[in-house]
């Protein structure tokens, strides 16, 4: 059972206001996303081979913005709804699941560089499948303080779960190695206005 722990869990003042707790994973998500430079970012995601139902790189943007703010949400609604219960076990409850929230939260923040800026597949598998064991205990103990706030998890677990397929797909199709998954172009694809090919690709001809 896990327990709260103050050293590893977000100030109290992030989860008792409704404006800090959705922006703030959804500020630091779009920062990590710029920080792994969008463009070199999608590149990448178009060089790997990919297992089947690989959404298009436009898709996850938006997804995660939303489920950032649907999980910032969440956090918002159980700490104040947990806090004000007079059942001890609630309260207690309630700031366990503040520290699973903020343990996720750096679980989260740490796969994208871990997958595209040091092509680990490996540790970025294994980061994302505590992921989602971290999210789904952290559902199960919000549901016991407010269905609401776990209700609101639940589109976060499920896209969770479709990462972990897409992430341990990509690592076996690619041999557990995304490293060079870019070639450089000809001086011909530099004619013709393209910089990179990838290596799941054929080269293009001249005149097709």
């Amino acid at each position: 059972m896990t327990t709260h722990v103050p050293s590893l869990t977000l100030p109290e003042a992030i989860f008792t206001n409704p404006a800090a707790s959705i922006l703030l994973p959804v500020g630091l998500g779009l920062s990590v996303g710029y920080s792994t430079s969008p463009k070199s970012t999608q590149k990448t995601y178009c060089a790997i081979e990919q297992p089947p139902f690989r959404p298009p790189p436009q898709v996850f943007g938006p997804t995660w913005t939303s489920l950032y703010a649907l999980m910032g949400y969440a956090a918002y609604r159980a700490w104040t709804t947990g806090t004000a219960s007079l059942n001890p076990n609630t309260v207690l409850l309630t700031k366990q699941g503040a520290t699973l929230f903020t343990i996720q939260l750096g679980l989260n923040l740490v796969w994208m560089p871990l997958f595209f800026s040091l092509k680990r597949p490996i540790e970025a598998t294994a980061d994302i499948v505590a992921l989602t064991g971290v999210t789904g205990y952290l559902t199960y103990v919000w549901s016991q303080v407010d269905s609401v706030a776990a209700w609101c998890l639940v589109p976060y677990l499920g896209w969770l779960g479709f990462a972990t397929y897409l992430s341990a797909g990509v690592g076996y199709l690619n041999d557990w190695n995304l490293v060079d998954k870019e070639r450089e172009s000809t001086s011909s694809d530099r004619g013709s206005g393209l910089s990179k090919d990838y290596v799941n690709q054929a080269p293009k001809q001249k005149g097709r």
